[in-house]
Parts: C-alpha cells; sequence; structure tokens
C-alpha cells in the first residue's frame, strides 16, 4: 500500500493538534470501523470507560499498520520511528496528533507509564527484520512486545495491575498471539514471514516450501496440532484472571478468551489445514459465543 494512504486514513500529516473531543470521536470510529470483536467487547463496559478503550486501540490500530502498510521496510522504519517521537512527546506534555490527544487523558486518569506502548513499538521494528524464529522461546520473547502490553494496558484500565494480575494477562495475550500466528501461515507467509519455530518445522518435517506450495500434509497436520496445544494450555493458565478482575472487566476479559479458544476448535474441526483455508468463527458462531459469556459460561474450558 502507498505511504500516502496511510498518510491520509490517519491524518499523519496534521501538525495542529485537535480537539480531545474530536480526537475521541476519530478513536472511536476507528475502533468500531476495524475490529467487530474489539466493538462487541467495548459495549459491555460502563460507558465511562469506552473512551479510554477506544484511545488506546486507536494507538494500537495506528502503530500495526504503520509497521505492515507502508509498501516498504525503509517506510515502515522511518514512521515507526516519527511515531516513537510522538509517544515521547505525549509523555513530554507535549501533544500532537490526534491519537495522543484522545490517549493523553487516558494515561493520566489510570496512571499508565509508557513501557507497555514503547513495546509495542519495538515489537513492529523488529516485525521490519526479522521474519524467522528460531524456536518456541523466541517466538515467546516476541510476544512479550507484540501482544503482551495490551493486555497490561487493560489491566490499568481496570486499576488491577498487579504482577500476579500481568502474569496471567501475559498468557492469554501471548495465546492470542499465537492463535492468530497458527490461523494465519499462508497469509504472513504472503508477507515474507514465518512465525512457525524452525526447530518444529525440522522436527516435524515441514518445509518453507511446502508452505508456499499451500501443500498441508500429514506432517503439517501434526505440526500444528502440536502448536495449537501449546497456545490451548497458555489460554488455560490464564483463565484465572477472569474471576480476579473488577467485574464490569469479566466479561471483555471472558470474551476475548473464548474467542481465541473457539479458533483452536475452528483450526481443529478444520484438520489444522491453515495452508489452504483460514478456520474463523460465523458470524452466528460468534453471536452464540457472546451470548454464553453473557449468560455466565465458561465456552473456553
Amino acid at each position: 500500500m502507498p505511504v500516502t494512504d496511510v498518510v491520509q486514513r490517519y491524518r499523519l500529516d496534521e501538525l495542529q493538534p485537535v480537539a480531545l473531543p474530536v480526537a475521541q470521536d476519530r478513536a472511536q470510529r476507528l475502533a468500531h470501523g476495524h475490529y467487530e470483536n474489539f466493538s462487541v467487547a467495548s459495549l459491555l463496559l460502563p460507558a465511562a470507560l469506552r473512551p479510554h478503550f477506544y484511545s488506546i486501540y486507536a494507538y494500537c490500530r495506528v502503530s500495526d499498520d504503520l509497521a505492515d502498510e507502508m509498501g516498504t521496510t525503509a517506510d515502515a522504519l522511518t514512521w515507526l520511528e516519527r511515531w516513537r517521537g510522538q509517544l515521547d512527546a505525549l509523555y513530554a506534555g507535549q501533544t500532537t496528533h490526534w491519537v495522543f490527544v484522545a490517549l493523553q487523558p487516558t494515561i493520566e486518569q489510570f496512571a499508565i507509564p509508557a513501557r507497555p506502548f514503547e513495546r509495542l513499538l519495538e515489537a513492529f521494528v523488529q516485525d521490519q527484520t526479522k521474519t524467522r524464529y528460531a524456536n518456541f522461546d523466541e517466538i515467546l520473547g516476541y510476544c512479550q512486545g507484540s501482544a503482551n502490553p495490551v493486555g497490561e494496558l487493560v489491566l490499568y484500565l481496570a486499576r488491577a495491575a498487579s504482577p500476579e494480575n500481568i502474569a496471567l494477562s501475559d498468557d492469554i495475550c501471548t495465546a492470542l498471539q499465537i492463535t492468530n500466528f497458527w490461523q494465519d501461515v499462508a497469509r504472513d507467509w504472503d508477507k515474507g514471514r514465518v512465525y512457525l519455530p524452525q526447530d518444529d518445522m525440522e522436527r516435524f518435517g515441514v518445509t518453507e516450501q511446502q508452505i508456499a506450495a499451500r501443500a498441508f500434509s500429514p506432517q503439517y497436520a501434526d505440526l500444528l496440532r502440536f502448536e495449537c496445544e501449546r497456545a490451548h494450555e497458555l489460554y488455560q493458565r490464564g483463565a484465572p484472571l477472569v474471576d480476579r478482575l473488577p467485574r464490569t472487566f469479566r466479561r471483555d476479559v471472558a470474551l476475548f478468551l473464548a474467542g481465541g479458544v473457539s479458533i483452536l476448535r475452528a483450526i481443529a474441526a478444520a484438520g489444522y489445514d491453515t495452508l489452504s483455508t483460514r478456520p474463523t468463527l460465523s458470524r452466528w458462531g460468534k453471536l452464540s459465543l457472546a451470548l454464553r459469556v453473557l449468560l455466565g459460561g465458561q465456552p473456553w474450558r
């Protein structure tokens, strides 16, 4: 995608700060327009908390698109560095871009440190140059930046960012990230990335040539089953977080947890073939899942 498209979409060249209501409206529109599950989850929150969720989502969404949609690695790195400068300016009290105008009252009200936001950017920068992972430990290290900070930010909004809760949140967020990896093996290949651990691929007899050719095989199914079991274990390890949170946050976290486990089940139902198909939940499946969570069920078990 041309750089100008992303610049225009997010008004990255807008030099003057906008009023807070304008910035918050843009963040809300962005959240509702890009990610259906996030929109559903945010509606389960008290109205006073929603603008803070939207502002965090806007930061994450723009950061992700700067990493993935700038056309070239050089352009991505340039704009990610500029975005990091905007983040630094925010914490120095010199807000300019509308995303950071929306974010400022959130970080002030909930005393959110800069580090989770910085870790996200560091992972997106890493994505520009590191496209293979030797083993699962390297994947876990990547998730420390690419996924886990999002859960930590939510915990700050819940005023529940204790070390114990952060550890449980990390398990859920890492599980969500690697579930997406296993779901998107073919898509990631098209972006030049392979997140399947190289040592596991060798152990199960799966090659990159096979991924490129979308050549599903019993060996690939065995590999995906193994990786999905790892994700499932992380979901179950993090699940106690739900009951440790304030009531206003429990259903939201439960919805994401249940959604992730349901994707794993969809992958299994497809015979672990994520090369020729992309297993997803139907609209009815999502609605059914949300209703079960709303009624107090635990569909991740």
